[in-house]
């Protein structure tokens, strides 16, 4: 009697729910992307079930087929005319960072709760690098391609920038509240 086992290979229908993080738009009156044209511009790429959160760059969406952040990007400044980063997690990725969190005591409204997310992971050279002591008060713990960080004081007062997270490990970052974190993984997850 034979016992073969079928093996199912994901087709290239198979959709990958994503959430895409864009840095440095709808803010303070510059770079301003209506969301309902930004939407627009995910089906055009491809995507299904685009949803937008609030105005400051998160979109949800599915596809089918591959899709990164440089392609994204390229569009963007194609259609607004102005350069975007663009970071990229799925929904398991966005779960991950959930689960990860190193601080799970800290209430996110006292405390401010932020993730930024990196486009690449830095080395641990790079990361030791950072001054634990740049912003008094301020706590961060770089895990992967994310770092936590608790800010007390607020995000506004913090020196625990997007530029010297940039400059010091060699890449890109967005930073997110704690609140629109959790709000992302549960679009992504419906």
């Amino acid at each position: 009697m034979s016992t073969a086992k079928t093996v199912v290979k994901p087709t290239a229908k198979t959709t990958q729910r994503s959430v895409a993080l864009l840095r440095g738009i709808n803010v303070g009156g510059k770079h301003s992307v209506p969301m309902t044209e930004l939407a627009a511009l995910f089906t055009k790429c491809g995507c299904s079930e685009v949803a937008t959160y609030i105005q400051s760059g998160n979109v949800v969406f599915c596809t089918s087929k591959k899709l990164d952040a440089a392609t994204i990007a390229a569009r963007i400044e194609m259609n607004f005319g102005f350069p975007v980063p663009v970071i990229l997690r799925t929904a398991d990725e966005m779960q991950a960072v959930i689960r990860r969190n190193p601080f799970p005591k800290a209430d996110p409204d006292k405390e401010r709760l932020h993730v930024s997310f990196l486009v690449s992971a830095p080395t641990a050279a790079q990361i030791a690098s950072l001054d634990p002591n740049r912003s008094p008060g301020d706590t961060f713990k770089v895990l992967g391609r994310e770092i936590y960080l608790l800010l007390p004081n607020g995000a506004g007062n913090s020196k625990l920038t997007n530029a010297y997270f940039d400059s010091k490990l060699k890449t890109t970052s967005t930073a997110r509240n704690w609140r629109t974190v959790l709000k992302l993984l549960e679009m992504a997850r419906v």
